[in-house]
């Protein structure tokens, strides 16, 4: 009921001051330099869909039906934006003369440049991730460093996952319903034809989507808005990638009401700045309107953009000291090539068909239809019978034999027994052998044929110890989507959506290459029995390439959400309300009748539903005509991602115990200051996640005790959190200020305090208990200690300095100096638990588990602070109507080695493990860690015409 007298409330204001009256705007913008017509430029009424294109001779004419002060903004590609403030009053006809428009070759650079922050960081396209693909959009100071300067540590704004910031394509959803982020390489190496951007950080309005706690970004890609011409771009690099070029032409709109766009692009790198890592990337893009009629049109984009890439391991100090930070455990040689065990490939394209829709010149519904299907594939080596490929394994490892202890003496730990004579010999082993041995693999699984003099002459194919999978992901998913504008009056606008998506995502294990052998056996050999079956309907099967094994399963959602949002506009205050409301379904489908869950693996689940809603306002309070004071604030409830409500989703039905939806709270409040000169914000902001789950696996020595009626204390476990909340605080602040004509400086910095909120419950699921009369394993461990607990994967504190020159004859030249501190590792939730502290051999507390010893085990590593000094130049000429461009950056010019961030090993499962361990100095089961990059460059040669 409160909701419909709101809505009625909000009706009858906007229709109060309804207002009738239409003024027409006119002008013809130029090239500042050449003071030639600028064609195609985009000509936008500010919080209005109202959009025009410059005519060929640069001229414009648009139609306002409302009054009072407006804001007129000019954006065009490679230019810097226009925004003209207009008092519509009694003039209904207004022209703005000429408007001179000026390039912007920092902004150019910065859109060549950005590619390189795109790649995911992690293996699972996870928190590690940055968020400078994000943040490419923005001008704001604050941002650019988040973006362009503090990117390369893993910097997250207000130390939140991409998860929570809607990513929108013309209007539709781009975050992934298994995990709610972004795949961002889904859209790699678009730079050129991606350009169309607005985007709003925290809890903004935004005109397409309620939106995340972090922002939304939108990206438009319709035919008509692109400036006609042809452009050309070659880059080169020692990062992700070691080459690329683009290439991209735009027709604008021909008489006959046609407008086509296209691009292609490739990226390579035989080897990219860690050891082995390969790149291999295409992208593809098209884009074709045909406008019916003044109020209808129909656009097509189509893109697709396959890519390989090979990846790099975390690693620990030991293996580190032992190499390099370049140092990548997952290649190994094979006839004199370097091969990476671990690739991901993902190939997904995406079509899509957008219908605008301007009903009347207040009004306009904007509707679309989407699919995207292809696959993400992860490789990896499987191994049964035969020893770990990994050459970093913990018993191929010097630390293998200094962190040895004898037997427990009764309850009392066992004496310090370090073998240092074996330890020396591992050390020359390892460093003699210190990558994955290809040829070794293909020979365990082939048998040699001798003749009579003992002699081997040849090698024929045998059943297969070693076998190189995929983890493959093959979405299918229909997305459709519409928003509708609405100008109620001169000072009220409604914007209000509905977005329905429908997944099925089939994974599934798939066999590439048995590597010499002639069959792979389709079981777990750490089982026995019907235990070991992947698939009890197809028993001891034998795979070959192209087979699917292992698991087989379909994960389908259902998604529908709607919002709308009102804004009132005023001489001095400004405000908003949104509402939101979704519902979310998810159910698994088995292929596979697993041994170890015959009646919990076969078949569909029961259906799970979650319905949420969100509400968020803010106001802006105009103080003057140069300074704002703003804030906003939102509650909402959010469906747990899919990868987080199935215990294990690889073997069986079972859902996370006490599943629920996710609250998020958010308030920010802003102070800005624009003049000629000066420009800068101050950001307070807050957020907070409650009740959140999230799913790990991980092998356990010495995790149960006699209480849970298990003789074996070590396991390969999945552990549960749930009720796990998280908080986020702290202050932004963005300053430019331009010294002179042709020197400006630039300050950044954020300081923070992100946190662990709760002590969350843990559960265990040991799936080798499983039997047919408990086919839910599960064990409770009670509550994990980590309250106060900073979040990981991101630094708390940054700071940026920046100076930048701007020639008159167009050249430049700029330099950074940034600081980077706060930054902690992922911790290890089991060993902030009660039954950490109990010997599983009694299950009684370890004598040595003293509460100082326990806090100096326990206490959170965080990572050295890190400087990063950058340096970036460019060019640029034009040659009739001939645009080149030149840009060059080098990064992190000290060289800085450094570590982004890490995470604590499960392993070590019980106090005496990890005492022990930690006690020798050495130990075999110590954190690991990635590295940032070193010293890197980037140059890029642009040609546009």
């Amino acid at each position: 009921m409160i909701k419909k007298l709101l809505l009625l409330f909000t009706l009858l204001i906007c229709t109060a001051i309804w207002s009738q009256n239409h003024y027409l705007i006119s002008g013809k913008v130029i090239h500042h330099a050449t003071q030639k017509p600028l064609s195609y430029v985009v000509v936008t009424l500010q919080n209005s869909t109202l959009t025009q294109l410059t005519t060929t001779d640069g001229k414009f004419e648009i139609e306002v039906p409302f009054n009072g002060n407006q804001l007129l903004l000019l954006r065009s590609q490679g230019f810097k934006d226009l925004l003209i403030p207009l008092a519509l009053a009694t003039t209904k006809n207004i022209n703005l003369g000429v408007l001179s428009l000026e390039e912007n070759l920092v902004a150019e650079a910065q859109n060549s440049w950005i590619s390189l922050q795109e790649s995911d960081l992690s293996d699972d396209n996870s928190t590690s991730e940055n968020t400078s693909s994000l943040l490419q959009s923005s001008r704001d100071a604050f941002l650019q460093a988040a973006a362009f300067n503090w990117g390369q540590a893993r910097f997250r704004v207000r130390g939140l996952d991409n998860e929570n910031a809607n990513m929108l394509i013309n209007g539709l959803v781009m975050n992934k319903i298994y995990d709610g982020r972004p795949q961002w390489s889904n859209w790699g190496g678009l730079n050129d034809v991606l350009r169309n951007q607005e985007f709003t950080i925290g809890t903004a309005p935004s005109p397409y989507s309620f939106g995340g706690i972090l922002g939304t970004q939108a990206i438009f890609t319709r035919a008509s808005m692109y400036r006609k011409g042809t452009r050309l771009s070659f880059s080169a690099s020692n990062t992700n990638y070691s080459a690329r070029s683009m290439v991209s032409y735009a027709s604008g709109m021909s008489s006959s009401g046609w407008a086509f766009v296209v691009a292609a692009g490739k990226r390579y790198a035989k080897e990219a700045y860690f050891d082995g890592t390969t790149y291999d990337a295409e992208s593809f893009f098209m884009s074709i309107e045909k406008k019916i009629s003044t109020q209808h049109s129909l656009n097509f984009t189509g893109f697709f953009t396959p890519n390989q890439r090979g990846k790099n391991s975390p690693n620990t100090n030991e293996v580190t000291e032992l190499s390099t930070e370049k140092y990548n455990s997952y290649w190994g040689w094979q006839n004199g090539e370097k091969r990476n065990a671990r690739v991901k490939t993902v190939a997904e394209p995406v079509l899509m068909l957008n219908h605008y829709f301007k009903i009347n010149e207040k009004t306009q519904l904007n509707s679309a239809v989407a699919y995207q299907f292809g696959k993400i594939a992860n490789s990896n080596i499987d191994y049964q019978n035969a020893n770990s490929p990994d050459p970093t394994y913990y018993r191929k490892l010097p630390s293998y034999y200094t962190s040895i202890y004898g037997s427990d003496q009764g309850e009392y730990s066992g004496d310090y027994l370090p073998n240092y004579e074996e330890a020396e010999k591992s050390k020359n082993t390892y460093l003699a052998n210190s990558q994955i041995d290809w040829a070794a693999m293909y020979r365990a699984n082939q048998n040699a044929t001798v003749d009579s003099n003992g002699q081997i002459t040849t090698y024929h194919p045998n059943k297969s110890h070693y076998v190189l999978y995929e983890d493959r992901v093959e979405d299918q998913l229909f997305t459709a989507n519409s928003t509708l504008y609405s100008r109620f009056s001169d000072n009220c606008t409604f914007n209000g959506g509905l977005n329905f998506r429908k997944l099925q995502s089939h994974n599934f294990q798939y066999l590439t290459d048995l590597l010499g052998g002639s069959y792979f056996e389709d079981i777990d050999a750490f089982y026995t029995g019907t235990q070991s079956q992947s698939d009890l309907q197809n028993p001891n099967l034998q795979v070959k390439v192209g087979d699917r094994y292992g698991y087989n399963y379909n994960l389908n959602a259902i998604v529908f959400d709607a919002f709308t949002q009102f804004r009132f506009d005023y001489k001095n205050i400004d405000f908003y309300l949104a509402q939101t409301f979704s519902s979310t379904q998810y159910q698994r489908e088995g292929f596979y009748q697993n041994g170890l869950y015959p009646t919990n693996s076969l078949g569909k689940s029961n259906s799970l539903i979650f319905e949420n809603f969100g509400f968020k306002g803010g106001f802006t309070y105009k103080i003057s005509g140069k300074q704002w004071l703003f804030a906003n604030a939102s509650h909402q409830t959010k469906a747990p991602a899919l990868r987080n409500t199935f215990q294990n989703s690889r073997l069986n039905n079972s859902v996370v115990a006490a599943i629920n939806n996710e609250t998020l709270n958010s308030a920010e409040l802003n102070y800005v200051f624009h003049a000629p000169k000066l420009k800068t914000r101050l950001t307070a902001f807050y957020s907070e996640i409650k009740n959140a789950t999230q799913i790990s696996f991980f092998y356990a020595e010495g995790i149960f005790d006699k209480g849970f009626s298990y003789n074996n204390t070590d396991a390969f476990v999945g552990q549960a959190l749930t009720g796990l909340n998280k908080t986020n605080k702290g202050i932004e602040l963005s300053f430019d200020y331009q010294l002179t004509a042709t020197l400006k400086t630039t300050v950044a910095a954020n300081y923070g305090k992100y946190i662990y909120d709760s002590n969350p419950n843990v559960k265990l699921t040991n799936d080798a208990q499983a039997t047919i009369t408990d086919a839910n394993p599960v064990f409770d461990f009670g509550n994990s200690a980590l309250k106060n607990y900073k979040l990981p994967g991101t630094p708390q504190q940054a700071y940026s300095l920046g100076i930048e020159y701007r020639d008159p004859h167009y050249w430049w030249i700029g330099a950074n100096i940034n600081y980077l501190d706060d930054m902690y590792i992922d911790i290890a939730p089991i060993s902030r638990t009660n039954a950490f502290f109990k010997n599983p051999a009694n299950g009684y507390t370890f004598p040595e588990a003293t509460q100082e010893r326990a806090h100096k085990l326990l206490s959170q590593e965080k990572l050295p602070a890190v400087t990063l000094v950058n340096f970036s130049a460019g060019k640029s000429w034009r040659l009739k109507s001939k645009y080149i461009g030149l840009f060059a950056s080098v990064n992190n010019i000290l060289n800085s080695k450094y570590k982004t961030g890490g995470f604590e090993q499960s392993r070590n499962a019980n106090f005496r493990e990890l005492n022990q361990d930690v006690s020798s100095e050495t130990p075999s089961f110590g954190s690991k860690y990635y590295y940032g990059f070193g010293r890197t460059y980037f140059a890029n040669l642009t040609l546009s015409f």
